[in-house]
């Protein structure tokens, strides 16, 4: 198998990598591309050293079986046709083609089968907070339809790249030596703060993040009718997100049940003893590869329940969730 790695100098790029280097894909050959900037520098995969290649108009990516893109909306729009121009699959980390109709967006635990059907020859990742939540969503939707879904979202640097998180740890360093706060990568200080504006805002008040949400959860259930309200947050954490879940069903479920369904549920581990403090937390979930829940309830202001997620943006919430959609073609494929 052929792949490359566009934006492999980038935060999910490098991240991409690591999950190649632990045997997640027979790579036969690798192929790192990035800006001008990061072009001609060096990754280690498995004790070789691989150039980054600059992305430009002529690079030719015949033979190469699947390109992960990491790269931002605007060099995935723009290159998309010279990635793809060759018959190389295209699976893209941006918001560019999430909501168009000939390009599937795809979490493999919940619509494996739509990546079966590329048209384009793009697949789109979701938005990490999108595949977090519908992650732990689609054993309760299998139990009975979600109708309603309110949640917050506790967002760490990491959803921002890896300049955002370099920033945070500067603001801790020029804080604590008396200096100000450099700002860039976020709306506000980020240090000793939280900041409940990710992206920018639409016209009903929603921030474009909170509104992806709405978007791609109806698109990978397949689900139109399915009611989703956000608030999106932006917190001092580097890695892994947490989100708080109100959810609404058809029929009413009984907690054990529903206990039941996320013990079973692939990529969903259930880590919810409160009695000895035992609930995810970013702290402990960074670095791993499942979306884990916790701190399940009953709701006591309505019909429905409640409960805790964490899961690392950088794995499940970008790269992960990029290879597994590679490992489902390759399963599913015909011969």
């Amino acid at each position: 198998m052929n792949i490359a790695i566009v934006g492999a100098g980038g935060a999910v790029g490098r991240e991409i990598l690591s999950i190649l280097e632990g045997g997640a894909l027979p790579v036969d050959n690798l192929r790192l591309f990035g800006s001008a900037r990061s072009a001609g520098s060096k990754l280690l995969f498995k004790g070789k050293e691989i150039e980054i290649e600059q992305l430009t108009h002529d690079s030719d990516f015949s033979g190469v079986h699947y390109a992960l893109v990491s790269a931002g909306g605007g060099t995935s729009v723009e290159y998309a046709d010279v990635i793809t121009r060759y018959g190389t699959t295209m699976i893209d980390n941006s918001s560019a083609f999430r909501m168009d109709a000939d390009v599937p967006l795809v979490v493999p635990e919940i619509n494996g089968d739509d990546a079966m059907n590329a048209p384009r020859g793009i697949i789109a990742n979701p938005n990490c907070t999108t595949i977090q939540m519908v992650v732990a969503l689609n054993p309760i939707n299998k139990l009975s339809p979600v109708k309603r879904v309110h949640i917050a979202t506790y967002q760490a640097a990491s959803g921002a790249g890896a300049q955002a998180m370099d920033e945070l740890i500067q603001q801790y360093s020029d804080l604590a030596n008396g200096r100000e706060a450099h700002v860039e990568k976020f709306a506000h200080q980020l240090a000793y703060n939280v900041i409940p504006h990710i992206d920018v805002f639409t016209d009903n008040d929603y921030t474009k993040e909170e509104m992806k949400m709405y978007h791609e959860t109806k698109k990978i259930m397949h689900a139109p009718d399915i009611a989703v309200s956000a608030t999106c947050v932006r917190v001092p954490v580097m890695r892994a997100h947490s989100e708080a879940m109100w959810v609404e069903t058809e029929q009413p479920l009984e907690l054990e049940d529903v206990r039941k369904a996320f013990e079973e549920a692939p990529g969903v581990v259930l880590m919810d003893r409160p009695a000895d403090k035992v609930y995810p937390m970013p702290l402990e979930i960074a670095g791993k590869d499942p979306v884990y829940v916790g701190r399940l309830r009953c709701d006591i202001s309505g019909p429905g329940i409640t409960f805790w997620t964490v899961s690392d943006q950088l794995r499940k919430g970008a790269a992960l969730n990029a290879v597994q959609i590679v490992q489902y073609i390759e399963a599913h494929k015909p011969f």
